[in-house]
């Protein structure tokens, strides 16, 4: 194979010289088959090829990829990707995983500075920033002097990083959001290396990290574990995927946005299953969709359950890449390569996918998702209807329509009054001292009087309204849009209502450059839609705390209250523990919403608002045209906004410049610290692996249902006083206002092993209550998770999770392995498992068992209250090997059943074996 490969080198003549590329073109004489393969299996044949060894990379890995099974198969595939991309959360505690492993190298007598990332980093803070001021013109400024106050010790780490580590960059705060800043600036296309030219390849530890695939980028989100092995050279393997050829078809109707495209492919793909499949897009509706559009479906992957969606490069790419500013060089390389590599999009190619869906871009309506699933798609003439059937549903409350309310309160209907009088304007909630007993069978209100104003809150109510997210603050039509929504509203006299928390956070400065220049910044000011960061915000839990009368009101009745926003996630209690329904939609539609202040209306019919004459105003009436907003697009957007931003992406603002850093080789890690903390996964290691052994006697911790997500697993945002991670921090003099959010502190495991199953929402079977809770079984006790977890590892007894299908899906948080297996997890046992977190398990070696199909705890009769072992462990693992169970109950009657190991290759059981991927690569390290 090696001379094969050495054949298949030639020499690509550039304007940058003469480069050695791999040619699949030259592959394809011998192998007709490969013009067939899909683009994206085409790039992962190329860089199976180059990166060829004979070992990590050999013969039968190359073999599967050029006789590729469109039904995919089991045979590993090996990645090598050219860089990795990292968020802050995520990043920070990849940044203590590498500084602890090289501390180790140090105390073991080794060369510490050889402990570096072998590809390049860039790290994009983004994910700290919270919305604590909104709706002023200092909103801005004060949330980034929050931000420094409560991150100066995680920042300080990443800069000490950027200064100890060779191929590491950091992105200050206040930059932009990593996933837009790499569409927009990091992302080549083709990449010029020692010498040689190749594909553009990344792995990100976020799970939206697809949005390149926009921008005809292979890359996908991964665990902090795996993308600590990537960028420390390890490759990445995965089984053969299927690829799910989208057709695209027809054209955007008027008055369509990106938004409900991609809501509708969500839907679609999310029912068809694409669980680990890449989906390649292809057809003639890509003629008409820009960079920004196909990023705007690529961003979603996740959502669909997929690891890519892969536009290939074409002329669109080329334009988008010229608007933003990448040198005529890089476009020559771009085009060249992919022309002469067979990676070059026509539109006539015969490509063999797996299966083909096909979506009608024309036949597309006005949609939103919720109220908790992104694949959840209703159109907005429907969210009316939809909304009274949860409230009645989910919620047990009979619907009243609006125009009942003021009738049936002033009746004494079920609701609270509160009261705010001048003093209480200033911030301090007042209640009236009469109470009105609550009905829980109705739909809920609370009439709020504050300062001069007096209004209804109800359930439906909107209380957070959010431009936010990468996923559309990339894209100038639905954000330029929105600014015209805005503009036209201001023009018909009517504004948001006063209850509704509104945001602006765009992925880069350069969104609010063409807003200025368009004149549109200021009508979104005059909405209250004033710039609160250059961050994920909102979408990622970051929406700060609701005013306060607000969460009174909403507390006092139990209020069923709502958010909209332009992300990409609405799992329950991630966009704020006291909003219950949150429904994703374009900003355009987000401004709408804001004005009308309620879930339960249909805009496509129903008035909006009335303006000062009593006129009723639509949504028909404040919408833009297309050719409006192109328009606008054509007259605001330039390349030197591009280039005067991105010039000066590394220096950060003047807070980041006047931050000290350590300068040490060895991190200092500092005793007292409640932020950064040096992990105990490789203090001491030894050596050589402890040989494997059965699990024998384990309980179960956890006993879950279908659909637990990772922000279930391990939440992002805030947490209680009273929690196992609040009453930490106060232990060490933490005042409540600086515990900042789980996601900020997870350079300190003491904090996210606290933290971890201790979402308010998760259902836990074995416990009587919802949020961190289970049965402790020696002592026939409930209490909290961690305490439990820490009474079973007094008396050394393992633990195991039981749960259900789509097991650990959403975002590619790291922590949710880390803190299973911290808390003493030896197993976990689902139905089936989303890609990212069943990899990131085995990156901790915590094993990963799936129930024989047609089985799950509830069929099998496991009430969770039974003793567990788990036998074939010793006597050596295969990939997909079958190990006997024995679940013996409190009156010694044993169930027996099977389950799979999801160990997919031989390299994951060696994982496994070491007690994690770090583990393996540390001793391959502590042995040269």
């Amino acid at each position: 194979m090696k001379e094969t490969i050495q054949n298949l080198k030639k020499q690509l003549k550039t304007s940058k010289g003469e480069l050695n590329f791999i040619s699949l073109e030259k592959l394809s004489k011998e192998f007709p088959k490969i013009e067939k393969l899909p683009f994206s299996i085409k790039i992962l044949l190329e860089n199976a090829l180059r990166n060829y060894d004979g070992f990590l990379v050999d013969d039968d890995h190359i073999k599967n990829l050029i006789n590729w099974n469109p039904k995919g198969s089991e045979n590993a595939v090996p990645y090598k990707p050219a860089r990795v991309l990292m968020q802050d959360f995520t990043g920070v505690p990849a940044v203590v995983d590498i500084a602890a492993i090289r501390s180790e190298a140090i105390r073991k007598g080794k060369d510490g500075s050889k402990i570096n990332p072998k590809v390049p980093v860039d790290l994009v803070i983004d994910h700290s920033v919270q919305v604590d001021f909104f709706g002023t013109d200092y909103a801005y400024k004060k949330n980034v002097e929050y931000e420094y106050k409560r991150n100066k010790e995680r920042y300080e780490v990443l800069k000490w990083a950027q200064n100890a580590f060779e191929n590491f960059t950091v992105v200050p705060p206040g930059m932009g959001i990593c996933h837009q800043v790499n569409l927009e600036y990091l992302a080549k296309g083709v990449v010029e290396r020692d010498g040689w030219a190749f594909p553009d390849s990344l792995v990100g530890t976020d799970s939206h990290t697809p949005m390149v695939n926009g921008i005809g980028v292979v890359g996908w989100g991964v665990g902090g574990i795996e993308a600590e092995a990537a960028l420390l050279g390890q490759p990445i393997y995965f089984t053969t995927p299927k690829v799910i050829g989208l057709e695209l078809t027809g054209k955007l109707p008027e008055g369509i946005t990106a938004t409900d495209m991609v809501l509708e492919i969500t839907n679609k793909l999310r029912s068809y299953g694409v669980v680990g499949d890449f989906v390649e897009v292809f057809g003639d509706g890509l003629d008409h969709l820009s960079v920004p559009d196909r990023a705007t479906i690529s961003n979603m992957s996740p959502e669909f359950g997929c690891t890519v969606t892969y536009f290939p490069i074409d002329d669109q790419t080329i334009r988008y890449m010229e608007k933003t500013n990448r040198n005529e060089k890089q476009l020559e390389l771009v085009e060249t390569y992919c022309k002469e590599n067979l990676l070059w999009r026509t539109g006539k190619e015969n490509i063999e996918y797996s299966d083909v869906l096909t979506v009608d871009l024309s036949s597309l309506e006005p949609s939103v998702s919720g109220p908790k699933r992104p694949q959840d798609k209703i159109l907005v003439k429907k969210l009316k209807d939809q909304f009274s059937s949860l409230l009645s549903e989910v919620h047990g409350r009979d619907y009243l329509p609006r125009e009942k309310r003021e009738l049936w309160y002033d009746e004494g209907g079920s609701g609270t009054e509160l009261h705010q009088d001048e003093e209480g304007a200033k911030g301090q909630q007042k209640e009236e001292d009469v109470e009105v007993e609550v009905e829980r069978n109705e739909l809920q209100s609370v009439r709020i009087k504050r300062e001069n104003e007096e209004y209804l809150l109800s359930d439906g109510s909107i209380v957070v309204a959010a431009i936010t997210s990468c996923t559309n603050t990339s894209n100038p039509s639905v954000m330029l849009g929105a600014g015209l929504v805005a503009r036209k509203a201001i023009e018909k006299g009517i504004d948001v209502k006063p209850w509704v928390k509104t945001s602006l956070a765009p992925g880069s400065k350069v969104v609010t450059n063409y807003l200025k220049r368009a004149g549109l910044l200021k009508d979104l000011e005059a909405l209250k839609f004033h710039v609160v960061g250059y961050g994920c915000t909102t979408c990622i839990g970051n929406s700060g705390p609701l005013p306060t009368h607000i969460e009174k009101a909403i507390d006092k009745s139990d209020l069923v209250v709502s958010s909209v926003l332009s992300g990409n996630r609405n799992f329950e209690a991630r966009i704020h523990p006291k909003i219950q329904m949150n429904f994703l939609a374009s900003p355009m539609l987000v401004v709408a919403y804001a004005i009308a202040g309620r879930v339960d209306i249909n805009l496509m019919e129903e008035p909006l608002a009335t303006d000062a004459n009593g006129q009723d105003v639509f949504l028909k009436d404040i919408w833009p045209t297309q050719g409006e907003i192109q328009e606008a697009i054509e007259s605001a957007t330039n390349k030197e906004d591009y280039e005067h931003e991105y010039k000066v992406i590394f220096d950060g603002e003047e807070q980041w410049k006047k931050l000290e850093a350590p300068k040490s080789l060895d991190y200092q890690w500092k005793e007292d610290s409640t932020y950064i903390k040096e992990i105990p996964f490789f203090k001491d290691i030894n050596e050589n692996p402890e040989p494997m052994q059965n699990i024998k006697n384990a309980r179960v911790l956890m006993k879950l249902g279908n659909s637990v997500t990772t922000d279930h697993i391990s939440p992002a945002g805030a947490f209680a006083e009273d929690s196992p991670a609040g009453k930490y921090l106060k232990s060490k003099g933490v005042e409540k206002g600086m515990f900042n959010s789980y996601g900020s502190r997870r350079g300190n495991h003491e904090v996210m092993m606290r933290g971890t199953f201790a979402n308010v929402r998760i259902n836990n079977e074995i416990a009587s209550r919802q949020g961190g809770y289970t049965h402790y079984y020696p002592e026939d006790k409930e209490m909290t998770v961690y305490d439990a977890a820490m009474k079973y590892q007094e008396s050394k007894t393992p633990l195991v999770v039981l749960a259900g299908t789509e097991y650990g899906s959403g975002s590619s948080r790291d922590w949710a392995a880390k803190g299973t297996d911290l808390l003493g997890v030896k197993a976990v046992i689902a139905a089936s498992y989303e890609r990212i977190h069943r990899s990131n398990l085995v990156g901790l070696g915590v094993l990963p068992l799936e129930f024989k199909e047609g089985e799950d705890a509830k069929s099998l009769g496991l009430s969770g209250e039974e003793t567990f072992d788990i036998v074939g462990i010793e006597d050596g693992l295969t990939p997909g090997k079958e190990l006997s169970v024995i679940a013996t109950n409190t009156n010694g009657e044993e169930t027996q059943f099977k389950v799979i190991t999801r160990l997919d290759s031989q390299i994951e059981i060696e994982y496994v074996k070491h007690g994690g991927i770090l583990q393996y690569v540390l001793r391959q390290f502590l042995e040269e």
